[in-house]
C-alpha cells in the first residue's frame, strides 16, 4: 500500500487525505493545532458558541462529493439547508434590502428599494452566469500550470469566450456600467470580498461569483459551519486516516528531486506522496531547502484579511437575520485606505453572522452570537492595538446609528480575531485570509501551481494556492491532486 502523508488539517488537507484514502493509499496527517478544521473553527463562552472562520457556504455538492466517492450517504453525516435570503443590506438611510436568493424575488426587491428595473437585474445575472459557466470548468476544475488542460476542445472554446468576460475592466467598473442605483452597484461589488479582492481593481470576471447565489443557492449546515469540518474528519477516521495533533513537521525531506518524507521530532517518516495544506509562504520559507525557494512567491501581494468580534449579546434583533451587512457610507474609499494605505477605514462595512437565528442553542434565551467583522489589510506591522481599540468604537458607531441601538449596554462577553492572532493560529502569511490576491488580471495563472515543478511527489492544495481561498476553491484544490496523481 502507498503512503501519503499530509501536512495540515485544514478543509483542503481534511479533502486531500479523504481522496487520497479512496485511492488506497494510507494516510497520516500531521496538524500543529490541537484540532482539525484550520480556519473553519468554533470557540465556546458564557453560554454561547461561536463559528471563527468562514461563515457562508455555498456548493455544497463539492462537500456531498466526497462521502459519495467512499460510498457513504452524506445526509448520514451533516445536513444543510437553502437560504431564502443570503444576506441582509443595510445602508446609513435607513433602507434595507433584502438579498434573496430567489432571482425574481430580488429583482422585485431591487426595484422596490433602489429604483433599479427588474430586467436590469435579471440580465446583469444572466451575464454572471455565462462568465461563470464559460469559465468554471478551467478555473476551478483544472489545473492552470499542465499543458494538457489546454489539448481540449472544452477549454478551447472558453478561450475563445474570454473577449466578452470582462476581463479588461474592474468589477466596479461593468457594476456601474450595468447600474445608476449606488445601492446596487455596493451589492454587487461586495463580492469582491468573497475572495479577499478589492472591486475597484480587480478584473470582473469576478462578478461570476454572484452567480452563485442566485443560480446554486446559499445554504447553511445544521448547527453551524463547523459541523463541516467535524464531518470530513469523521469520514477520514472512517476510511483508516491516521491524524498526529499538536505535531510539527520540522522540514520536507528531497532527495535528488524528490519529496520522500518529513521529518517531525528530527525521525523521518517516508512517503510516496507528500500533499501541503499549509500556507505556501511558509512551505518555502521553513519547510524546503532554501535552494527551492521561489521569490515570485514569497513578494506576492497577500489578499484581505480582517479584525473579528465575537459578542455576546443579551438581546434579539428582529430586524437581522442570519448574514448582515452595513455597508459603508464610502465604499471606494474604504478599499483605498485598505489596499493602498493599508489602514482601516473609519467608516468600516460591518458584516454581522448570527447562527443563533438558525440554531437556537447557540445563544442563551433571548440571546444571540454576533460574529462582528471588517475587512482589514493583511498584517504589514501596522499598530493593531490602536486600530482595534478605534475599529471597535466605529463599528459600534455604526451599529448604533444604522439599528437605533446602544449596542455597547448588551455586550455580555467578547472575544477577538486579530491579523496577527490568524497568522499564528493558522500559518496564513500576514493573516491574508485567501492567500495571493486576485486583483489582477492573470491573477489566477499567477497563484502558485499544485504540484511542484521542481520536486516530485510534492503537491499542495488549500487557499493560497490555485485556484484560491474558500470552501469551495480549498475543495477543488484537492480534487485537483487527486486528478494530478492519477
Amino acid at each position: 500500500m502507498k503512503k501519503a502523508i499530509i501536512i495540515g488539517s485544514g478543509i483542503g488537507g481534511l479533502s486531500s487525505a479523504i481522496r487520497m484514502s479512496v485511492k488506497g493509499h494510507a494516510v497520516d496527517v500531521y496538524e500543529a493545532n490541537k484540532s482539525y478544521g484550520g480556519k473553519m473553527r468554533e470557540t465556546k463562552k458564557k453560554g454561547f458558541r461561536f463559528d471563527m472562520g468562514p461563515s457562508l457556504l455555498t456548493m455544497p455538492e463539492k462537500i456531498d462529493e466526497l462521502f459519495l466517492l467512499a460510498n457513504k450517504n452524506p445526509r448520514d453525516y451533516f445536513q444543510y439547508k437553502k437560504l431564502d435570503e443570503g444576506c441582509r443590506y443595510f445602508y446609513d438611510d435607513k433602507t434595507i434590502i433584502r438579498g434573496y436568493t430567489d432571482l425574481d424575488k430580488f429583482a422585485s426587491e431591487l426595484h422596490d428599494k433602489a429604483g433599479v428595473a427588474k430586467n436590469i437585474t435579471k440580465n446583469h445575472i444572466k451575464k454572471n452566469t455565462f462568465i461563470f459557466d464559460s469559465t468554471s470548468f478551467l478555473f476551478l476544475e483544472k489545473s492552470l500550470h499542465k499543458l494538457k488542460t489546454y489539448l481540449s476542445f472544452k477549454v478551447f472554446i472558453a478561450f475563445l469566450k474570454l473577449p466578452f468576460l470582462q476581463l479588461f475592466q474592474s468589477m466596479h467598473s461593468a457594476n456601474s456600467s450595468r447600474f445608476k442605483s449606488k445601492k446596487a452597484i455596493q451589492i454587487f461589488n461586495r463580492f469582491a470580498t468573497y475572495n479577499g479582492s478589492n472591486p475597484y481593481k480587480a478584473p470582473a470576471i469576478l462578478n461570476s461569483i454572484s452567480a452563485l447565489e442566485f443560480n446554486k443557492g446559499a445554504f447553511y449546515p445544521n448547527l453551524g459551519m463547523f459541523t463541516i469540518a467535524k464531518a470530513l474528519y469523521s469520514l477520514a477516521t472512517d476510511l483508516g486516516v491516521k491524524f498526529y495533533f499538536n505535531t510539527i513537521v520540522e522540514k520536507i525531506s528531497v532527495n535528488d528531486g524528490v519529496a520522500e518524507g518529513v521529518f517531525v521530532l528530527n525521525n523521518l517518516h517516508k512517503a510516496d506522496v507528500i500533499i501541503c495544506n499549509q500556507d505556501i509562504y511558509f512551505v518555502y520559507k521553513n519547510l524546503l531547502p532554501k535552494k527551492f525557494t521561489i521569490k515570485r512567491v514569497l513578494k506576492q501581494e497577500r489578499s484581505s484579511s480582517a479584525l473579528i468580534f465575537y459578542w455576546g449579546i443579551k438581546k434579539e434583533f428582529s430586524s437581522l437575520q442570519l448574514h448582515n451587512i452595513l455597508f459603508s457610507n464610502n465604499y471606494e474609499e474604504e478599499f483605498k485606505m485598505l489596499s493602498e494605505n493599508k489602514e482601516i477605514y473609519k467608516d468600516p462595512t460591518t458584516y454581522i453572522n448570527i447562527t443563533s437565528k438558525m440554531t437556537k442553542n447557540d445563544a442563551p434565551n433571548k440571546c444571540e452570537n454576533w460574529f462582528v467583522m471588517i475587512n482589514t489589510p493583511y498584517d504589514v506591522g501596522q499598530n493593531w492595538q490602536d486600530l482595534i481599540i478605534n475599529s471597535r468604537k466605529n463599528i459600534i458607531k455604526k451599529i448604533n446609528k444604522v439599528l437605533d441601538v446602544s449596542i455597547e449596554e448588551y455586550i455580555v462577553c467578547e472575544e477577538i480575531l486579530t491579523p496577527k492572532l490568524i497568522e499564528s493560529s493558522t500559518q496564513s502569511f500576514g493573516g491574508s485570509l485567501y492567500g495571493s490576491s486576485s486583483n489582477a488580471r492573470g491573477s489566477a495563472f499567477f497563484r502558485h501551481p499544485n504540484f511542484s515543478t521542481k520536486i516530485s511527489n510534492l503537491y499542495f492544495c488549500g487557499g493560497s494556492v490555485h485556484p484560491g481561498g474558500g470552501i469551495p476553491l480549498a475543495l477543488s484544490s484537492s480534487k485537483i491532486i487527486g486528478e494530478l496523481i492519477s
